[in-house]
Parts: structure tokens; C-alpha cells; sequence
């Protein structure tokens, strides 16, 4: 093993401790927290030691990075099934792009950008997965959709054949407690889960605050510092 898979070994025992931890605080089973890797900045070699680690469930923020990765990853290992999520703004202009090599989207915020989306994956011989990208503090300059307006947006998306709810994702507001933003959004979660049952997806937590989020019913954790280490800067 590389000192570099052997530093990742290291720091996925840890996050998964973490993990079983805040499941068995939380009183939940660990099996219903998927771990999703965030990848961005990093090079396809660490996703292609995660893939051997058997963590296949990888994210990506940029469009032209990903696309790169998704690439290479296969080049690297051709056998292996990764799931590849897209969990950053994204620009209607670059659906066409991240169709092609995303099995999910967590960041749809928008009328039009789910109907870009639908349009974009007709020829997916099955639907987009999605995930409906919530403001908790109703701030647009980080993106997501107001609270107040998810059902409406829920109600659009599932209206086409294209798409295939699966249920929010948020971060934590700059500025507010993570426990607090968290609850505030797990009521939100639930309503929508009542209104659309296949929408059970939580997807929220990251390195720092992922107790808090398993803590309040999260299904998801994406974790890219704890995992793979300090970022550099972003690859052009």
C-alpha cells in the first residue's frame, strides 16, 4: 500500500468511527448513512484508491473538473462502478455536460434548471436522479431554493419523466449553528417526505458538522477535508 492509500485508509476508518459514533448517539442504524466523497480538487488516482477502499459513491462541485476525473477513473479502473453526484451550482448551460457523467444531482434549485436537466437526460435510458438544493437561511448568493418555495419546486420536477425525486440537500449557513440549521431543515424534510414518498434523501453534513446532521436525520454525509485532506486551489 502507498503512504498516500494508507493515509486515506487512515482517515476513512476515522470518518466512519465518526459516523457509527453519531449513529449510535442519534440512536440509528450506520447502514442508513451513506458516505459520500467529495473528490474536488483532488486528483482521479485518490478517487481511484477510495474506489479500491470500496467508498464508490464520489462528488463533485465543477463540471469540467468532474467530467475530466470520470475519464481518467475509468482509465484507472475500468471494473470498478462508482456513482458519481454532482453537489455544486450548476449552470444551465453545462447540463448537457454533467448528464453525461453524473448518476445524481443535489443541487437543483430552479424551475428551469430541472426542466434543463429533464431535457438534457431524454436520452438516459433511466431517469436523473435528483436532489432538491435547499437555502436554510433563504440567502440566494449561495444558491439553493427558499424553504418556502421546495414544495412548489418538488411539485415541477415530479411532473417529468426525465427526473426522479429523491429527496434536499443543504449546507449550513455561514453564521448559524449547524444543530439549528439542521433541525430547521429535517421539519422541512419530513413534510416533503409526506407530500412525496419518494423523496427520503437528506443529504446534508460535511467534515465539520456531520454529527449534527446524522444528530438530525441525515442520510447523506459528503466529506471531502476529513477524507483526502487540506484543499489547494481549485484546478482551472
Amino acid at each position: 500500500m502507498t503512504d498516500r492509500a494508507a493515509e486515506i485508509a487512515a482517515n476513512l476508518a476515522d470518518v466512519r468511527g465518526r459516523i457509527d459514533a453519531a449513529c449510535r448517539n442519534a440512536g440509528r442504524n450506520p447502514a442508513d448513512v451513506r458516505l459520500l466523497a467529495v473528490t474536488k480538487t483532488f486528483p482521479a488516482t485518490d478517487a481511484a484508491i477510495l474506489a479500491d477502499l470500496g467508498v464508490l459513491g464520489l462528488a463533485e462541485n465543477r463540471d469540467q473538473e468532474a467530467g475530466a476525473k470520470f475519464d481518467e477513473l475509468m482509465e484507472l479502473r475500468p471494473d470498478a462502478k462508482p456513482r458519481w453526484h454532482m453537489v455544486g451550482r450548476l449552470q444551465r448551460n453545462k447540463v448537457r455536460s454533467v448528464v453525461r457523467w453524473a448518476d445524481e444531482v443535489q443541487s437543483v434549485d430552479s424551475t428551469r434548471l430541472a426542466d434543463a436537466l429533464a431535457k438534457a437526460a431524454q436520452d438516459r435510458p433511466e431517469p436523473l436522479d435528483v436532489l432538491l438544493q435547499a437555502s436554510i437561511d433563504g440567502d440566494p448568493a449561495r444558491g439553493g431554493c427558499p424553504l418556502s418555495d421546495l414544495d412548489y419546486l418538488a411539485d415541477h420536477v415530479i411532473r417529468s419523466s426525465e427526473l426522479s425525486l429523491k429527496g434536499i440537500m443543504a449546507v449550513a449557513p455561514v453564521g448559524m449553528e449547524p444543530s439549528a440549521a439542521f433541525e430547521r431543515l429535517a421539519g422541512v424534510a419530513h413534510q416533503l417526505r409526506e407530500l412525496y414518498p419518494t423523496a427520503r434523501e437528506l443529504s446534508c453534513g460535511m467534515s465539520n458538522d456531520l454529527e449534527e446532521a446524522v444528530d438530525h436525520g441525515s442520510t447523506c454525509v459528503r466529506v471531502g477535508t476529513a477524507l483526502l485532506g487540506g484543499r489547494g486551489l481549485a484546478s482551472p
